[in-house]
């Protein structure tokens, strides 16, 4: 009996795109069913997935739901062990792993979003964050292809949805990724070969599109 798996999520989350590169890497089929309007109508089957948090992505496995998208990519290592693993064997080097997903999940996520919903003195500051904290990976990215070495692992999957935000970061932000940081952009081409991160990342000219509904529904412009 083959398993069945579902994603409920809504195509611009950064989120989301983590789950479906983690099914992909693994060679997992999957529904995907989008959820068409996160903000105002929600469907009855993510409220009740997801009753806690009423948040996509949720990953349904057999029935059962698996809430928060690090969490899924740690579970669909774990379900699916054969084929290309995600973490590190090595307690420390799994740490150290957990460690940069959880900087990218409370420090980057946060910011960013504070780059296309500021304006004025307040922007100047989340502009200045958020290369700092680009940098900061940057300097762990260091010489290597990926963040785990040579192998595209579990902190690049955690990451590499941002590279299609960037774009609208720059515009909205007003800096070049390339002049701040020509490492992480690199390193986001090279994930972007990869077929997995390809069929899972939206075009970015679209992620601005979408930015610019945001900010006319939250009256930011």
């Amino acid at each position: 009996m083959s398993d069945e798996v579902i994603l409920l999520n809504f195509w611009p989350s950064i989120f989301g795109m983590r789950t479906m590169i983690a099914l992909e890497e693994k060679g997992v089929k999957y529904e995907h069913r989008e959820e068409e309007d996160v903000i105002n109508n929600k469907t009855p089957l993510l409220l009740e997935m997801n009753p806690v948090h009423k948040k996509i992505p949720v990953l349904i496995h057999n029935g059962k739901p698996v809430c928060e998208s690090i969490i899924q990519v740690q579970y669909i290592d774990e379900i699916w062990p054969d084929k290309n693993p995600f973490l590190p064997k090595d307690p420390y080097q799994r740490a150290q792993a957990l460690f940069w997903a959880d900087f990218i999940e409370k420090k980057l996520c946060v910011c960013g979003r504070r780059v296309w919903r500021t304006k004025g003195e307040e922007l100047k500051a989340a502009n200045k964050e958020f290369i700092e904290l680009l940098k900061i990976l940057q300097t762990e990215l260091g010489d290597k292809s990926y963040f785990g070495g040579d192998k595209f692992g579990f902190v690049d999957i955690v990451l590499i949805g941002f590279y299609c935000w960037f774009p609208a970061y720059e515009k909205f932000g007003n800096f070049s990724m390339e002049s701040e940081c020509s490492v992480l952009m690199t390193w986001g081409k090279r994930c972007m070969q990869r077929d997995s991160v390809s069929k899972s990342l939206p075009d970015p000219e679209r992620v601005i599109g979408y930015v610019l509904y945001l900010k006319k529904l939250f009256g930011l412009e």
